[in-house]
């Protein structure tokens, strides 16, 4: 089995480039806001325009008076970190 030397990255954009679809590369080096702007450019793909959607009304909350709330295990806790 051969292996295929290393490509660099300006040959790897060239190789993927295809005329029937477009390649974008993705600034990185903050990867949390490099996820948020590859959502972004995707979203931003679509036409989309607002559809009317009737109000909600919801119904009266009932209380339970023999409800009581049980404590969740601390090792089902997603981490707070932001």
């Amino acid at each position: 089995m051969t292996t295929l030397p290393p490509l660099d990255h300006d040959d790897l954009i060239r190789r993927i480039s295809l005329d029937v679809a477009d390649g974008y590369d993705v600034q990185a080096v903050d990867k949390k806001r490099a996820r948020l702007n590859c959502i972004d450019h995707l979203l931003k793909q679509f036409h989309y325009q607002e559809t009317p959607k009737p109000a909600i009304v919801l119904p009266q909350r009932e209380h339970l008076e023999h409800y009581s709330r049980q404590a969740v295990p601390s090792e089902m806790l997603v981490p707070e970190v932001y």
